[in-house]
């Protein structure tokens, strides 16, 4: 008797765990219009600062409750979305509020003054509790310090760029600060150590990092690697730089590249090149938009899988460490990409296979264009080095893109616009490196969902003749181990 009961207790658990657990779940992304103050390195009361806040707050709540009425389990905003940037230490501080652990379970909707004056954690919680939708967020903490930390700032608080979590209660379940601050982040402190932040729904498990985040191995890497997290939430105020860290060709790269789902909201600023939004699902593309031209925000929603299968591992070098090298010698010619000096080889004919090397990186192209249009000039490039301008981190790249203009001076720089379809491609390199992200980039910043795949082997490939005229294809390795410095002895290179 007792075991038939015992059965029949484990037959209802899993039941219950199979109705609360859901396959898949819809996803809400907002490209935030935001309002900026009118001066940032002039201090402003907490009135002012609150007026401000609350502005964007108001455009975000519409957003939020849209989202919530179409369906969606889940809203990320973007960052600096509620107050801007261009900050220093001293005029953010009346933006900021003291956010807590989460450990504390604490619904600020419900007990708004438990960690002293937090209106703006307050609006947030209700936000989500009243949609009854997960809403995330990015506000400044401020944590107070003395002399017993050594490293206590001299004003005697650390300021951090921080993302905030509230599930449909109304309940902060997540605070991540910000690893990576960008240059010009001078508001903000940088934390002792990388957050490792995840959480657990019915709809998958979560982590989250923030902007310049994604270009570093900690917490980007270690939270799918070691954390096994399904979908990464990522708010962002992200400057576009073709041709290969536009923002929806490389979060989307990223997605496919690490095999998660990838949930980027941005900044809508057209004057700093902010722009592009998505919802990125491993294997392609689910909603993105890429905006330059209207002032608007601008809300996205699409299904996603809760679970996404992974496929198996690629591996970056087999099929290139194949290929048996062919020198092209006297028509290889150095172009500058992003402050990198790529060598380059133009391609010459509408079909061809091309190789081009860089120390110790060698790609491979085999590609037939619709025509070979005689106003128009695509190269194949390899990079192998240290980037060392607006960060410092070493790359891999192989890459074929449309030169600005036929002169091949011109390969590497910023382009929008081509009208060269390709019938097919194919690009491989031996790459150094287990974390490569795999970019195709059609003209007007579009993406090509289902247009292209990668082998186990190490090929970046289209299944179909381009849907458009192509800006790039793009394999953007990352060698995080030598970021410190490429040649420092094994001993003294950084370990992940």
């Amino acid at each position: 008797m007792a075991s038939q009961l015992l059965a029949y207790v484990a037959v209802l658990v899993f039941c219950v765990l199979n109705v609360s657990s859901l396959e898949t779940f819809i996803a809400a992304v907002y490209e935030h219009a935001v309002i900026l103050p009118k001066a940032t390195l002039i201090a402003v009361s907490r009135e002012e600062a609150l007026a401000l806040m609350n502005q964007n707050l108001d455009l975000l709540e519409g957003a939020i409750t849209s989202a919530a009425k179409q369906g969606a389990h889940i809203i990320v905003t973007p960052e600096d979305a509620i107050y801007g940037w261009n900050f220093n230490k001293e005029t953010i501080y009346p933006y900021l509020e003291d956010i807590p652990d989460p450990q504390v379970n604490w619904i600020p909707c419900n007990d708004p003054n438990r960690f002293g004056h937090t209106p703006v954690q307050e609006r947030l919680s209700c936000l989500a509790k009243n949609s009854s939708i997960y809403v995330v967020a990015n506000i400044g903490d401020k944590k107070p310090c003395n002399a017993s930390d050594p490293q206590c700032p001299r004003d005697g608080r650390y300021q951090y760029n921080t993302d905030v979590v509230f599930d449909s209660e109304g309940r902060l379940v997540a605070r991540y600060h910000k690893q990576n601050l960008f240059m010009g982040e001078d508001q903000f402190n940088t934390p002792k150590g990388p957050e490792m932040v995840t959480f657990d729904t019915t709809f998958g498990r979560f982590g989250i990092f923030t902007c310049f985040d994604i270009l570093f191995h900690e917490p980007a890497v270690t939270l799918v690697k070691d954390f096994h997290v399904d979908t990464i939430l990522f708010p962002t105020a992200w400057m576009n730089v073709l041709p290969h860290l536009s923002a929806v060709e490389f979060h989307s790269a990223w997605a496919m590249g690490m095999g998660v789902n990838f949930l980027a909201s941005e900044i809508h600023y057209p004057p700093y090149n902010m722009t592009g939004s998505g919802i990125y699902a491993p294997d392609s593309p689910r909603a993105f938009h890429y905006d330059m031209k209207t002032k608007e925000g601008k809300l996205l929603l699409a299904q996603l899988d809760s679970h996404p299968r992974r496929s198996g591992a690629v591996n970056w070098t087999s099929y290139a460490s194949g290929i048996k090298t062919v020198s092209t010698g006297n028509w290889e010619f150095k172009g500058l990409v992003f402050f990198d000096e790529f060598t380059f080889v133009e391609l010459m004919g509408s079909t061809g296979n091309y190789t081009v090397c860089q120390k110790d990186l060698c790609c491979h192209l085999n590609y037939q264009m619709s025509e070979k249009r005689p106003d128009e000039v695509y190269a194949l490039g390899a990079f192998d080095g240290l980037h060392t301008v607006e960060g410092t981190y070493y790359l891999q790249i192989c890459t074929l893109l449309k030169c600005r203009t036929t002169d091949v001076r011109t390969c590497g720089d910023s382009v929008e616009t081509a009208s060269t379809r390709f019938e097919m491609f194919s690009l491989s390199g031996n790459f150094g490196t287990q974390y490569v992200f795999p970019e195709v980039l059609l003209s007007e910043i579009q993406l090509a969902p289902g247009e292209f795949q990668v082998s186990s082997d190490g090929r970046l490939f289209s299944q179909k003749p381009t849907s458009g005229p192509v800006l790039t294809v793009t394999l953007f390795g990352r060698v995080y181990e030598r970021d410190l410095t490429p040649d420092a002895p094994a001993g003294l290179q950084q370990k992940h």
